[in-house]
């Protein structure tokens, strides 16, 4: 049981928020209503999250020698030696054929998504994580593969906008990544990755990626083709609250405290899961309301 239950700890469902992104094109493809594609959908997430479960186990297995003299990551089951490697090794083995399976049968071409996120994965594990700054682009690929995912799921081919705007947002995400980790690893044992990051460069680029990506998402809902699209004008106006919770992303990162990653302070934070949801709400209001 305890060995079960470190294995569901080295899954982070908690970190399964991030692949929420897979639902995007459903919702601005306005199918969200349709219930045979919304539950495509859901499966592709669910598929999704096990992939990202699997890469989280490789990790933690590539990085157990670092992760056992990490101030926080020292308790991760593998590192803790809760869940022995060969374990995790099989764990892992499982999980990435049922997601191939799982795609080959919802929709083919989400085998060559789910399956180059774990190529990618595999390379930024062993090799491209050590490079700085190539890591976060990356993880900002890994967000275009979780959105093709999604519209390929639901057949729908996704729009250059939410595109752009994902890898925008995506680099933006991992450059907060980055910056917690140099806050959090201060005067520590750290990747060695993080020696090679300035910190005053990260941060001028974090909040270059965020302005980035309002203005992006904002020319997104002004273009006449959206407008016309979803029959209003209206949907710039949740471009604040998605700015709200940006700014407050970036307070989150700044301030020092124990959290193991960013998204573990957010799942924390009332302000931003509140900016969130005020965005999430007033999107589908605006586009679902007729």
């Amino acid at each position: 049981m305890k060995t079960l239950l470190g294995l569901i700890k080295t899954m982070r469902p908690t970190q399964w928020v991030k692949n929420l992104v897979v639902l995007g094109p459903l919702l601005f493809a306005h199918q969200l209503l349709h219930l045979e594609v919304a539950l495509r959908a859901l499966a592709a997430f669910a598929l999704f999250c096990l992939l990202a479960s699997a890469i989280y186990m490789l990790n933690d297995i590539v990085d157990v020698d670092a992760d056992r003299v990490h101030p926080v990551k020292k308790s991760r089951p593998i590192a803790a030696g809760t869940v022995p490697v060969a374990t995790a090794k099989l764990a892992f083995g499982v999980l990435v054929t049922t997601v191939a399976v799982g795609s080959l049968l919802l929709a083919w071409p989400m085998l060559l998504t789910t399956m180059g996120y774990l190529v990618l994965n595999i390379a930024y594990s062993f090799k491209l994580k050590r490079v700085a700054y190539v890591d976060v682009v990356c993880i900002a690929l890994g967000f275009e593969l979780r959105v093709l995912t999604g519209a390929f799921a639901v057949d729908v081919p996704p729009s250059i906008y939410l595109v752009v705007v994902m890898f925008l947002a995506a680099m933006f995400l991992g450059l907060g990544k980055r910056l917690h980790e140099l806050g959090v690893a201060s005067g520590g044992e750290t990747r060695s990755v993080l020696k090679a990051y300035d910190a005053g460069i990260v941060m001028g680029l974090l909040v270059g990626f965020g302005l980035a990506t309002v203005a992006t998402y904002a020319m997104y809902t002004l273009d006449a083709d959206t407008i016309a699209r979803f029959g209003t004008s209206y949907l710039v106006l949740s471009t604040l609250p998605a700015a709200a919770g940006m700014s407050r992303f970036v307070y989150l990162v700044r301030r020092k405290g124990h959290a193991e990653s960013p998204t573990d302070a957010m799942l924390r934070d009332v302000p931003f899961l509140g900016s969130l949801a005020v965005w999430a709400i007033a999107v589908v209001a605006i586009l679902y309301a007729g």
